[in-house]
């Protein structure tokens, strides 16, 4: 029988990057919901049946050249703080894989994400906003190019890696 849990596309961040966002969410994220690494969340749930036309999809988009971004600063989640990204063209390569999984997508997926990297959530706003003038003062504004795209299967918390895809390019 095939694997039905929704399927979660990412785009990989490069080393040194991966590694303080990492850090700063083991540091900030509630302790008893953080059980994921720091990632950028491209889709949250594609239907399970078209994994392999997924698959197929992510290996072609990476045989491209790294795609370039730019961390931005802090992005407040209300309840929570993020890594404000931007990457237009991450968002013209999401826009490609969506055209293609059109009328499978959840209203969710249908929207373009603002790219970022929560490191903080579900806490007081408080909180939230202490975090984020803290972050604010240290976080300086970057250029940078993601490293891969990957996929995973979401299994209600911890998620289950399928493939990653390097940029080739």
């Amino acid at each position: 029988m095939r694997d039905l849990a929704p399927l979660i596309v990412t785009a990989e961040l490069p080393e040194a990057l991966q590694s303080r966002a990492d850090q700063l969410r083991r540091e900030h994220f509630p302790p008893e919901r953080n059980y994921l690494n720091a990632h950028v969340t491209l889709f949250h749930a594609v239907p399970a049946p078209y994994e392999d036309e997924l698959k197929d999809v992510l290996a072609a988009e990476a045989r491209a050249k790294p795609v370039p971004a730019r961390l931005e600063g802090v992005m407040s989640l209300g309840g929570g703080a993020a890594l404000k990204l931007s990457s237009p063209a991450m968002l013209e390569l999401r826009e490609r894989i969506a055209d293609r999984f059109h009328g499978l997508l959840t209203v969710q997926d249908q929207q373009a994400p603002r790219l970022h990297v929560t490191v903080q959530n579900k806490v007081s706003s408080t909180k939230a906003k202490a975090l984020q003038a803290h972050l604010a003062a240290a976080i300086e504004p970057r250029d940078f190019a993601f490293a891969g795209l990957a996929l995973h299967r979401y299994r209600g918390g911890p998620w289950e890696l399928v493939k990653r895809w390097s940029f080739r390019g």
